[in-house]
């Protein structure tokens, strides 16, 4: 009988657990080293309580935008390849980074200048849209540290 506080106390604990909510973060955009070459985007999603599906990345800063992925192709070279989607499973993490997987940006406007910040909007296949401010850094920069 003694075990059955503990059980219950165990229960109630589990049902306190905060919602988790689907949401972007830490988004920088690398500019490209020469004109009229891609920049690229990079941000981390935190997933909600259910698996989502991460469609599309757009800016107003760029004409085109691509999800990408850095990965080892069939003779061990690195590559960057198109992907359709990325699944956000839920209450993990999803990283886009250099190396990994990254949004590339086509014709960026010639007003987008290392320093300024630009928003990036993230389409889910559940129907969310969320917006999140992307720092801009130059080609040789490092990642900004928020």
């Amino acid at each position: 009988m003694r075990a059955f506080p503990g059980i219950v106390s165990l229960a109630l604990l589990a049902s306190c657990q905060q919602p988790a909510e689907l949401k972007a973060e830490g988004a920088w955009v690398r500019l490209p080293a020469a004109a009229g070459r891609p920049g690229a985007a990079y941000f981390t999603v935190r997933g909600g309580d259910a698996a989502d599906t991460l469609l599309a990345v757009s800016t107003p800063a760029a004409l085109r935008s691509e999800l990408h992925e850095t990965a080892k192709g069939e003779h061990g070279m690195m590559a960057m390849t198109p992907i359709k989607d990325v699944a956000v499973p839920a209450r993990g993490v999803l990283a886009f980074t250099p190396g990994g997987k990254h949004v590339m940006l086509f014709d960026l406007g010639p007003r987008v200048e290392a320093g300024q910040r630009i928003p990036l909007r993230l389409s889910f296949a559940g129907g969310k849209t969320l917006e999140v401010q992307a720092m801009v850094v130059s080609a040789g920069d490092a990642a900004p540290k928020e």
